[in-house]
């Protein structure tokens, strides 16, 4: 019986290119580093030196920890340094972060499907790559009308110790929502990172308004459709499963 619904953030609920999402995040992060007087350039590359040592991440430390250990040693800043810029990026993504929300392309499915499911007695967990703080997945639900209360279990950097598409995501996303494999649908925009939960036994939608298959996969595949289909494609796969 499929009781689970899995959501994937950027490019499924939230419709926008990642192009767009990268240009308009570091165009606004540059400015904080700016203000605090360091090197923007050089903040930028920490950044993703950061954020490549969460998706080498082994599980024996949070995302987090692993974000500014790798972060702080790039820019050589000691542990109360790199506390103060934490504090100043966490003030970021709950306030100047929100100018990035132009880039959305406005629905009202998201937020009327996660309702619809939850009510309907469903667990609805968020299963977006957890490489941000809360506070800024917290903010990119802002955006298209949905708040973290409207779901069971949110993954961030600070609740994970792995990143798609490493299966141990989500054997740790299973973990902390207390459901097997089976039970669960996972939807998502890319076949190398959502789709892949479907080895671990998951029934995967892929959404394709906003498809990021850089690798050129095949996805004939996959039970897909846009996002204004997804209620058709989702509810006979509910359907079936509580048959």
């Amino acid at each position: 019986m499929i009781d689970t619904v899995l959501f994937d953030l950027d490019g499924t609920l939230a419709r926008f290119s990642q192009k767009a999402f990268i240009d308009a995040y570091f165009g606004e992060l540059a400015k904080v580093f700016v203000r605090m007087g360091m090197d923007a350039e050089l903040s930028i590359k920490a950044v993703w030196a950061g954020t490549k040592s969460m998706y080498l991440n082994d599980g024996a430390k949070t995302n987090a920890a692993r974000f500014w250990e790798t972060f702080g040693e790039v820019l050589k800043l000691d542990s109360e340094q790199i506390r103060v810029v934490e504090g100043a990026c966490d003030s970021f993504y709950t306030n100047e972060f929100n100018a990035v929300r132009s880039i959305v392309r406005h629905s009202d499915v998201p937020a009327r499907l996660v309702r619809e499911l939850a009510a309907k007695g469903y667990v609805v967990a968020l299963a977006t790559n957890p490489l941000f703080p809360e506070c800024a997945v917290e903010s990119r639900l802002g955006w298209i009308g949905l708040e973290a209360s409207d779901f069971a279990h949110i993954t961030h950097y600070s609740n994970s110790s792995f990143c798609k598409p490493n299966l141990s995501y989500y054997n740790e996303v299973l973990s902390a929502i207390g459901k097997p494999p089976e039970r669960c649908v996972m939807i998502g925009n890319n076949p190398a990172e959502d789709m892949i939960a479907g080895e671990l036994g998951m029934q995967t939608l892929l959404v394709t308004d906003c498809l990021e298959n850089e690798a050129g996969e095949d996805i004939s595949g996959f039970r897909q459709g846009s996002l204004a289909e997804l209620e058709t494609c989702l509810m006979p796969l509910l359907a079936i499963g509580k048959a």
